[in-house]
């Protein structure tokens, strides 16, 4: 059996917060990139939004 400690760690590519290996992510550890789903939705919806101080599709 492993300690806590032992298991590999990542950081949530939205929120930064680090996250620790999951046995429900033992196949696809590789593509994880978010810590939960709320975090995953937010990047989401982000993606497509122009980013703040840049005119939204004004053009002059």
């Amino acid at each position: 059996m492993r300690r806590k400690g032992d298991l590999p760690v990542k950081t949530c590519a939205q929120c930064g917060r680090p996250m620790v290996w999951r046995k429900a992510w033992a196949k696809t550890w590789d593509e994880v990139k978010y810590c939960s789903d709320r975090c995953r939705a937010e990047a989401r919806s982000r993606r497509g939004k122009p980013e703040a101080g840049t005119p939204g599709g004004r053009r002059s």
